[in-house]
Order: C-alpha cells, then structure tokens, then sequence
C-alpha cells in the first residue's frame, strides 16, 4: 500500500521530508512497511507519553519480537524530589547499550523523553560488569564495584538494582535482566551462576556468563562524588551543609530525586541522539516543534514554582534539558520524516460508525458505511475484545470474516483481526476502523501534579499546612470560624497580613499573623459543616467549660485504670535467646522504625511481671501481623500456648497460612478452627489443644465458645476488636482476664493521643509505611461506560482484579449485570452486607484466589483482607463519600509492586455539591503516604479516640475541635499526675498583642508560596523559647536568603511576647518615641521589682489602670526599642 511514498525516501543524513495524509493507523502501518523494505533503524518520536506508549503496544502487536523498543520516561515531573522505579531505569540503560549497535530495528519515544540529557556514551562501558564461571572475584571488590555502579545492598533482592551477601553467596539483580542471579564462590572463584525466583527466593537453571550494567544512569565513585560537590558549590549560592541532598551524595547516600542533578556527575552529558548509529531515521508524529515547546512549558512552570527553596537548590532548565534549537541540531545529523495528517492519501473516518447499543440495531452506522466501503478492516484491541465483537455482528447479522494477524495481501470484504489501534482511517484501497471509532474515544484524564512538602506529619494539623479557603479553624479565645484567606491590611503607611476568618452571621474577625498561635485546623466528624460560633457570646466559654469536665473524668477513670492494673501480677517471659533472633532474622522485609518500636514495646510488656494489654495500631500492609509472630513466637518458646481471635472466617484462613509460612522451619504446632473446617477436624484441634500438642490457634468468634479448654494459655492476639459484637467481647475479657493480650487494630489512632496516654494506656503506632510503596494514582472523571471499561479492562489484561464500588444494595445487581455487558472477559462476583454471612465470605474467598476478578461491592471492603492482586478501584458516586471513607476505599488498591489506580466517578460537574468537588480535589491531589494520609486518616483518627475514650467523648471533640480536646487531655493527665487540681482552662496560654506600628510580615515578594507563608507564621507564633525562635530563623535565612526588615520586626515581636506572655502582658503598644506596656490584673509581677525599675529609670513611669509606660530617649528605630522593652521585661521577670 505504501510503495510508492518508501520509494521515493532519500535516506542520506540531515535530509528532510514531509509525507501528507496519514492519519491514525496508517502511520503505524508506514511505519512497518518503512521497516521491512529498509535496512536501517527507525527512531519515532512521538508528541506525548501516552502516543508513544500506544505507538509501541500497536507496533509490538504487529512486528516481530525483539524488532520493536521502547524508551520510557521516568514517569517522574520535572525537578521531583522522587525517583524513577529501577524497573525504568533498567529498560533505559538496557536500550542505551543495545543502541549503537542496532543494525535494524524501531525505537519509540515521546519528544518529553528524547530532550533529556543523558549519561555520555562512554558511561556504560566504564561502568558495565561482566562475571564468568570460573572466573576470579572477591567480594570485598565487587562489593565496592557494585555500589559505585549505583547498587543498593538489601537483607534479600527483590528488584532490578540491589545485590545481597552471604558469606560465600552473592545475589544480584542485574539491570536488564528478566530475573536476579545467585552467583556461589569457592574461595575467590565463582563456583556456580544460578538464576533464581525473587518470590520464592529458589534457584532454577545454571548460566555461565552474567553481564551487568550500572543501576543508575550516573556514576557512584569517590571521583564522580568529587565532581558532583565540585560542579555543585560553582553552580549554587550559599552554604552547601544546609543542603540535604548534597549532605546525602558527600555521605555516601543515594537521595531521592538525585536524577534530576544527573549532570552535576558529569564533565559533559549526552543525549538519546549520541547513541544511534549514524544511518538511522528519524520519523516526527506531527509537529516536533510544539510538542517541545510544550515540554518547555512544563519544565519551567516546575522550575519557577521550586526556585526559591534555597536548602533545595535546582538547575536551570537548559543544564537538563535540550532546547528546541538542540534538538532539532540533533536530528539534522539524521535523514528526517514528517507524517503529517493534512487529508489526502488516507483520509478520517466519518463520526457517525459509533455502535449505538440503545438502537434498534446498534450497527445500521457501519452496515451503512459498508455498502460505499466494501473493504474494511475492523482492528479489536485484544483477542476477547475480539470475540465481543465478533458476537455483537453475528447477533445483528452483519457479515465478516475472523482473522487471527493483519493480512499481509490486499483487504478482500470484511475483516475482524486483532491489532490494537487507537484512531482508523480511509483511503482509496480499504477503510480501517479500530475499536476507538466504534465505541468513542477511551481516554484518561491528566494525572494531578504531585505536591512535595517537607513537614513533620504529626504536626500537620497544628501548622494548618494545605489550609483551604472555607476550611473551619479553631481560634481559642473565639472559637469555631470559617478561613477566608490571608489578607494584607494598609494602615499608616505601613502594610500588615491577617488571617480573615469568618462567624456566625457573617461576622468577620482579623486575626494578626504573630497571633497565630492561638489558631488551630478544626477537625470533627464533619468538618465541613463544622457549627461556627457567635462572636461576643459566651457560647464557646460553656462549650470549653463542658469538655473540660468530661476530659477531666476520662483522665481520672484511665489512671484509675492503669494503678490496678499495675497491682496485677503476670507470667514474665525469659529474654528472647538466639533461636528467637534466627527467627527474626527470616522475616524477608526490613523492618521499618515504628514495627521496630512495637515489637520492642511488646517484647518488654511480656518479659515483665506486669499484665500485658498492648493495642497496636496501624494500616492494612504496614507489619502489625510480624510483631504479633514474634510474640506468639517467644511466648510458645517459654512453654505457652498462643490463640489468635479474628473477626471472619476468611481472615482466620489469611491469618493461618501466613503463621504456617512463617513457622515453617520451627517445631510450633499451627492450626485453625473455623467453619472451613470440618466437625471431625474441630474435634481433633480441640483435642490437641487440651494436651498442648497445639502451639497457636487461629480462629473466629468460635474460640470464644465453652467447649474451648487450652492446656497453658499464656498470650491472646486480637485483631480488630471492635468488629466483635458485645456478647462476644464479655466473654473476651473473661477470656483475657489472666493472660497477656495484644490486640491488632487498623483503625488510625492519633499520636497526640498517644502521648497524652503516655503510660497509662499501652499503645504501639506503626505509622511508617513500607518500603517500596508506590503512589495510587487518582483520577477523578464523569462517570462513562469507555471510562469503565478501559480502566477495569487494563487491570484485567495486566493479570490483577478490579473493585467495581456501587454503594447502594437496591440497585448493585443491575449495575452487575450493566458490567457483564461492558467487560465480558471480567469473571464478576457481588458483595453486600446485607448477604448471608457463609455467602459473603464464599464470594470473598473466591476474590481471594482470583476465581474472580472484579467485585461489584457496597462499602464492605472498607476494612477488609489484603489482596495485593487487587490494584485498581473503581468508585461510583464518589462524590457521596466523605474524604476518609475514600481514603481508606483507596486504600484497599496499591499493596504490592504494580502502579495502582483509583477511578473516582461523578455524575458530572452539574450533578455534585461545591463541598463534594473539594473533597474529591483534595484525595486527587494528595499523595496516599505522605500529608495526604495524614489529613484524609484524621477524622477516622477521631473514630479511633471515640474507641479508646468512650462514645460520649466524641461528642466534645466534636464540639470543641480534636486539636484543643486533645491539649485539655493532655495537661489534665500531667496535672492529675503530679497531684494538682487545677482548672485547665485558666492554664490555656494567654496571648500578648504587640503593635510595633511598623510591618512584621513575611512578604510576598520574599516568598511567594501562601501555604508556606502560612505554615512558617504559624512556626514562627509557636515557638516557645528564644533558642527555638533563633534556630527558626537560621532555617529561613538557609532556605530562602537573607531576612527582609519586615521578617526582622516580626521575629522581634514574637522574642518580646516570649518575655511578655509569662508576666501577663495584655498588649504592648510602641510608637516612635514611646511604648505603653498594659499588664492584666492579676500579672504574677513583684511590685517591689516595679519601684525598683522606676527609680532607677527616669523614661519609665506607671498610669492608670496597670500600665507601664517607657520614654524613648530618640527616634532610635525598631531594634534598639525592642532591645530596651526586652530589659524592662526582663527586670520584672
């Protein structure tokens, strides 16, 4: 079909042409035809990712293996402080060595991928490995080469880029390889190169040569270390040490982002372009130009937003990326093709071939098309995609024939094959239609741009980071308002900012940015319909007043508690011994610091006399089931038994395969009883458990029942308690009345709640995530079927199940039966609370062995079992849920290694409320681990109080706001402690109002970012002592430069209400020539320290009503006036 335009290619480097008319499928088709009557390699670029991963699946589908490449994007935004997977670099730096080399073949590219600069051509054969049995190799050396060459050391590999020693054994994981290797030495030689499974950790067959690329795409020697500094001090102002990514690379230490200062490693750096050999072609899809333009725009969009962070400096846009001048210098050293679509040899399809399900007959468009088209090629994506539509034409009669391959002779009649285009085309010759044309476009919405803010999580609330407009706050003298926003105030020639809130009424208070102490983030149930109060009412005093009562009860109840617990004598452990730290050594993660914490904590409460009742709390996949192995483990070590109570059937099944795995290689004796289970197989556990030949029961509520007799029950694993209904939790605390209990729970409790209980109840948080967790990706999008269908089709071709969230029982059958239609190759199960209970978990346990792959289910799952094959979600009406309930729904996606989706669907922009809209903007712009998890997990954090504290306490966290209740809490605790009894509410911090009657802000033009101006006011406001103030400032001065005269006033305020604030200070009014000091009634203040002050000073003098009043000498300016105030207070202190 395309003879006659390949003929007349002139291939000679830095020629140039143009061919018209191709659209859609037919430049792919080109494409192929170019390849296989040309000897030369191909490199496409195409305008966007996305075009170029649909170029490379079509062009895959159609060419022979190995012809077809793909040279991926690091999946990362510009100047992002993540780095891209290993699996990526490894399919770059693979490609990269192949290329100078490659005699015939096509590279496919996106124009964003080709204008990075890359490593120099002579990286990878300096830093390339090659190992041979019988070949000399000490591990010392290669451990050094394995690391310079960018190599992680692991506990045990996993991923392409990490190695493992083990005395005489190395397992790597070679970039570009398919699978890692376990070389075997004899003294210095390698014995043996075997392949092995990173799953089972099992060898499989003997190789005998291994080659081994480096795992990053820059050098990791002392030298290029050297470079890097170098290139960094000549590159950035300022100190380096406050720079952590240049603190990491001198220590030795691979940071996150590093790959954007890839340059920094190099004298000079290459591009894709260095790396073809000199007679390959370039094809441009389209304009190369704008799709480089708009690059361009994206990089520098990202550059200006991160400039002004001087602790993270970046490089210029130009030392990364080629300019559209560069790039088009690049490609002229090569014979260049444009395909564009201007109609003329092939030419689109008409609009109307969509199959309409709802006609009479969805094919009269087609049929009709066809009659003026005889030859037509209709392409499926996939082989079942295939039969779907081979069946919908048999049903309405329409003519074709079934082909497995693209017919390679001229198009006869009708055709249904398999090759997944996205847009057809006609021409004179034949007419192909894709699945596209006629089921309308499948598309995906943008992914938001991911937010990296560096802040501590737990302080996240307090320091209102990512504060809204129309979010409520907490202001502790007013209380319950609605933030309008930050707003500059022009007064006597001098600018100030506010923070605006809004009350009952509409009536607005300004509060002073020094102030902003006094303000916290409210957090209730419902947030968004947070009651605002009435300003000058005496209805948030009485508000203050009742909580106060009931936090002060709750305190005395959990003392009271925890002294007669104290009293309780219990059965101590021995000291874990070695065979318990072999044990620990096999659990296959590292642990992280928080699962490190609670095994410790848990480990003391059984090695001491005390009654041990543990709750640990954390996520789904964080490793609270570890920590209960190693209890069970010590505690069987010590000559006791261990049962294990959990709430279904299906968990106990979970719970028992993963104990069987775990004990595998001990003599502990592991079993379940469960309705899974027979009544001859209950008997015989029964049997073995009253003569102690059972170490650990697993089971449901079933352990619960009389007929249960342990021989020596020493430890009571629970997990999740609160889904035990109330008879069954009576007869746990009978149970668990003699026996140490550790109980398992993924509802989120707070740290500050932590703290505030600190030793009075046990409680153990594994808030870290693991390792290797990628980020959900979240769309939210109108609710369409090829929407549906495409995101729950790319989970199943991928090999994994779909969670299809239908949150209404009436109706979830239909929309079952709706999905059946739209994905017939789904294998579709239902699940409802509203099912019997042994139907429920048979469902569920088909889920669980992938007997199914898509669940249309009711918020069921909320908390639910792990199923690491389950990675993308679905959820309609989204818009209906609240931000927690669809952070933990989304939860339920991303627990292993593969890139998972969230799909929240809406009714359109019409059909949601503004406060849905926000909550469905906020969890697609939060990223799942980092401050998102922080602010979407709060209000289920305020549930988890609920739990500990009782459901009425719930109530005046509701009321009062969770940040101020959880500070009542804790001071109530210190005092009822040390014996005191004091109202709390007269302890609550007075404020001190300074008026320098000069500007103290942070302005805009120093930092222009208004939620880090926010949440740096708000630091600034709480800092409690003047070192921390000092160290605050150093900090400012690290990160964005020298502090402007404004800054300067605004820390000199903040250091005199330190001085002021314990004294009592109401407000501090300074003018040029005098300042009015007003203390409240009952200031703690020696009045012989005042007539001291008074006759030594001439220029201070008391007035009416408490007030000091101090004399300037001259108009001094602000600093030597705050100097002489900070004397004063000083004196009186």
């Amino acid at each position: 079909m395309f003879n006659k335009e390949i003929a007349t290619i002139n291939h000679i480097p830095g020629n140039k042409q143009t061919f018209d008319g191709f659209i859609g499928a037919a430049k792919i088709l080109f494409i192929k035809a170019m390849y296989e009557q040309q000897p030369f390699p191909i490199v496409v670029l195409c305008t966007n990712n996305q075009t170029a991963q649909q170029y490379y699946q079509s062009m895959a589908h159609l060419m022979p293996n190995d012809t077809v490449h793909y040279f991926p994007d690091w999946e990362t935004l510009p100047y992002d402080m993540l780095s891209p997977h290993q699996d990526i670099i490894s399919e770059r730096l693979t490609l990269l060595q192949q290329l100078p080399e490659c005699k015939k073949s096509i590279i496919i590219t996106s124009i964003s991928t080709a204008i990075q600069r890359l490593p120099p051509t002579t990286f990878l054969d300096g830093f390339s490995l090659q190992l041979n049995t019988g070949g000399k190799l000490a591990l010392e050396k290669v451990r050094e080469k394995l690391t310079e060459a960018g190599y992680r050391r692991v506990e045990q590999v996993m991923e392409h880029g990490e190695f493992c020693i083990r005395g005489a054994l190395l397992d790597l994981f070679p970039m570009g390889a398919n699978q890692p290797y376990r070389i075997e030495l004899f003294d210095d030689e390698v014995d043996t190169i075997r392949c092995f499974d990173p799953e089972t950790q099992r060898s499989t067959h003997k190789i005998e040569q291994l080659n081994l690329l480096p795992a990053k795409e820059f050098p990791f020697t002392d030298e290029a270390i050297r470079l890097f500094r170098q290139q960094w001090r000549e590159k950035f102002h300022g100190n380096p040490a406050g720079c952590a990514v240049y603190q990491d690379i001198s220590d030795g230490k691979l940071t996150a982002g590093i790959e954007y200062y890839l340059p920094l490693f190099f004298e000079k750096t290459g591009s894709l372009f260095d790396y073809l050999p000199e007679n390959t072609s370039i094809v441009h899809i389209a304009n190369t130009q704008d799709s480089c333009d708009h690059a361009w725009e994206i990089i520098s969009r990202r550059h200006d937003q991160l400039a002004h962070d001087i602790t993270h400096p970046i490089l210029e846009p130009h030392q990364l990326f080629l300019n559209k001048t560069d790039l088009l210098t690049h490609c002229k050293a090569f014979s260049q093709l444009t395909l564009t679509e201007s109609p003329s040899y092939t030419r689109p399809l008409a609009s109307t071939l969509t199959i309409n399900h709802q006609a009479t007959d969805p094919l009269q468009s087609l049929k009709s098309f066809s009659k003026s088209h005889p030859n037509l090629l209709i392409c499926a994506n996939s082989i079942g995609r295939r039969e779907m539509l081979h069946q919908l034409f048999h049903e309405h009669h329409f003519n074709h024939q079934m082909i497995d391959d693209l017919p390679q002779q001229a198009i006869k009649g009708i055709l249904l094959c398999v090759a997944p285009f996205q847009q057809g085309f006609t021409s004179d010759h034949y007419s192909l239609i894709t699945e596209n044309d006629l089921f309308g476009e499948i598309d995906l919405p943008a992914v938001r741009d991911k937010k990296s803010v560096d802040i501590n999580q737990d302080n996240i609330i307090r320091n209102l980071v990512e504060l809204n407009i129309g979010d409520a706050v907490v202001h502790l003298e007013h209380g319950v308002g609605r933030y309008l926003g930050l707003e500059s105030i022009e007064h006597d020639s001098q600018s100030d900012e506010y923070l605006k809130l809004e009350y009952a009424e509409k009536n607005k208070l300004y509060v002073p940015v020094s102030s902003l102490n006094l303000i916290s983030r409210y957090s209730g149930h419902d947030a968004e319909h947070a009651p605002l109060h009435q300003l000058g009412s005496d209805q948030w005093e009485k508000a203050k007043k009742r909580a106060a009562k009931k936090i002060h009860d709750v305190a005395a109840e959990l003392l009271e508690l925890y002294a007669k617990r104290a009293k309780e004598i219990a059965f101590a452990c021995q000291a874990p011994d070695e065979q318990y730290e072999q044990f620990a050594r096999e659990f296959p993660f590292t642990e992280t610091k928080d699962q490190h914490k609670a095994i410790n904590e848990t480990l003391d409460d059984m090695c001491s006399e005390k009654m041990m009742d543990r709750l640990i709390c954390g996520d789904v996949g964080f490793g609270k089931t570890e920590v209960a192995m190693r209890a069970a483990f010590l505690e069987v070590q010590n000559g006791k038994q261990v049962a294990m109570l959990v709430p279904t059937t299906l968990l106990a099944q979970q719970h028992y395969d993963n104990f069987c795995d775990r004990f595998a290689k001990w003599p502990v004796s592991v079993d379940l009883l469960s309705r899974f289970r027979s009544a001859k197989q209950q008997q015989s556990t029964l049997e073995k458990l009253k003569q102690g030949k059972v170490d650990i029961l697993i089971g449901t509520h079933r352990l619960l029942q009389s007929d249960i007799q342990f021989r020596d029950l020493g430890l009571m694993i629970v997990d999740e308690e609160h889904r035990f209904g109330v008879k069954h939790k009576e007869a746990l605390k009978t149970m668990r009345a003699n026996v140490d209990t550790l109980t398992l729970t993924a509802t989120p409790i707070p740290r500050t709640l932590n703290m505030s209980l600190s030793g009075i109840r046990d409680l153990s948080l594994i808030a870290t995530p693991p390792a290797k967790r990628l980020a959900i990706k979240t769309f939210v999008h109108e609710r369409k079927d090829h929407i549906i269908r495409e995101a729950a089709t790319r989970e199943i071709m991928r090999g994994g199940q779909v969670y299809f969230l239908h949150n209404n029982v009436q109706t979830i059958e239909k929309t079952a039966d709706e999905l059946n239609k739209l994905i017939p190759q789904a294998r579709i199960a239902i699940a409802h609370g509203q099912m019997r209970e042994r139907q429920l978990e048979k469902i569920m346990n088909d889920f669980h062995h992938r007997k199914t792959n898509l669940l249309v289910c009711t918020t069921i799952i909320e908390s639910g079992i792990d199923i690491p094959s389950a990675n993308t979600i679905i959820i309609d009406r989204a818009d209906k849920l609240g931000l927690a309930q669809l952070h933990q729904l989304r939860g339920r996606v991303g627990r292993s290694h593969h890139q998972a989706y969230a799909y929240l669907l809406t009714p359109g922009k019409k059909g949601i409320t503004s406060d849905a809209k926000k909550r469905l903007e906020a969890i697609s712009s939060l990223e799942d681990l980092g401050i998102g998890f922080t602010l979407a997990t709060h209000d289920l954090e305020i549930r988890g109080a609920g739990e500990l504290l009782g459901k009425e306490q719930s109530g005046r966290i509701e009321e009062i706001g969770f940040t101020l209740y959880m500070e009542l809490l804790e001071r109530t605790v210190q005092d009822l402690k040390a014996g005191k009894k004091i109202n709390v509410l007269n302890e609550l911090p007075q404020t001190t109002t300074i008026n320098l009657n000069k500007s103290a802000i942070i302005p805009k033009s120093y930092l222009p970012d208004v939620h880090t101006r926010l949440v740096l006011y708000k630091r600034i406001a709480n800092c409690k002592t003047k070192a921390i103030l000092t160290e605050l400032k150093a900090e400012m001065i690290d990160r964005f430069g020298t502090l402007p005269e404004e800054t300067l006033n605004l820390f000199a305020i903040t250091e005199l209400k330190l001085l002021a604030e314990p004294l009592k200070v109401k407000q501090i009014d300074i003018s040029n020539t005098s300042a009015k000091i007003d203390f409240l009634s009952h200031a703690p203040i020696d009045p012989q320290k005042i007539i001291a002050l008074l006759k030594q000073h001439k220029h201070l003098k008391m007035e009416k009503g408490h007030i000091l009043k101090c004399v300037f000498e001259e108009d001094s300016g602000v600093k030597p006036r705050v100097e002489t105030l900070k004397k004063i207070l000083t004196a009186l202190s």
